[in-house]
């Protein structure tokens, strides 16, 4: 009998805990479980890796110590000058994109950042947050973002509507980068991982590969984390000191 495969199957959205107000439906799904448990483990890893902090650090020490150093690295080399204050928001982000990819990766779980709208709401907070902080700071004058400098006027007609373009696409391109490496990195491994059940004593082959594939996976894991973070600390560059 062949084996059906559906390995779009593990992006569905399951309510847990239905719940509905009005006609609204707020139920507790999966994906909310899943985004629940990465806010509690991350929580746990800096309370518990900090609460002693040992001149010689343990495991959780050295992890938190690492992660925190590493976000700061990034925050002032990326951002620039006076972005120190931004260092929470950003650290925060790239902590839960990290936990929410690698969280998918254990049989049986969620992976969260394979939905759009999840990844679209962080994309949108970041979006929104650094359009709002570079109006506060630099007011009518945060327009000059999309005007370059030293350039034609004449071709400034044609430039400002691709500037204008370039920043209101950016929390789309920002959602869907780190929406669609998820996507389509967890559905090869459900259709290898299929195929390896369904041909029995021959699945060593595709064994091997869905082995590389989770190695693969867990790279692409840190990236995205790395990638959602890193632009995130541009744009935040951008607000700041506009050109």
């Amino acid at each position: 009998m062949a084996l059906e495969l559906h390995p779009l199957e593990q992006f569905k959205i399951e309510p847990l805990i239905p719940l509905h107000i009005g006609g609204l439906d707020v139920s507790y799904t999966n994906s909310a479980l899943f985004m629940t448990i990465a806010v509690i483990l991350i929580t746990s890893l800096l309370v518990l890796g900090t609460r002693r902090g040992a001149l010689v650090p343990g495991r959780l020490q050295s992890i938190a110590e690492i992660s925190y150093e590493f976000v700061a690295d990034m925050v002032e080399t990326n951002a620039g000058h006076g972005a120190e204050p931004y260092f929470p928001f950003v650290f925060t982000l790239f902590m839960f994109v990290l936990f929410s990819n690698l969280l998918g990766l254990i049989p049986y779980s969620y992976t969260v950042t394979s939905q759009i709208i999840v990844t679209f709401a962080l994309a949108a907070v970041v979006f929104i947050g650094v359009t709002i902080i570079g109006i506060v700071r630099h007011g009518t004058h945060f327009l000059r973002l999309f005007v370059p400098e030293g350039v034609p006027l004449v071709l400034l007609f044609l430039l400002v509507p691709i500037e204008l373009l370039s920043y209101f696409i950016r929390p789309f391109t920002l959602s869907i980068r780190l929406f669609a490496n998820m996507l389509a990195g967890h559905t090869m491994l459900a259709i290898f991982g299929g195929f390896a059940a369904s041909v029995g004593l021959l699945a060593i082959f595709p064994l091997a590969i869905n082995i590389a594939l989770v190695g693969l996976e867990i790279l692409v894991a840190a990236l995205q984390a790395y990638v959602f973070a890193i632009l995130t600390c541009l744009y935040l560059r951008d607000a700041l000191h506009l050109h």
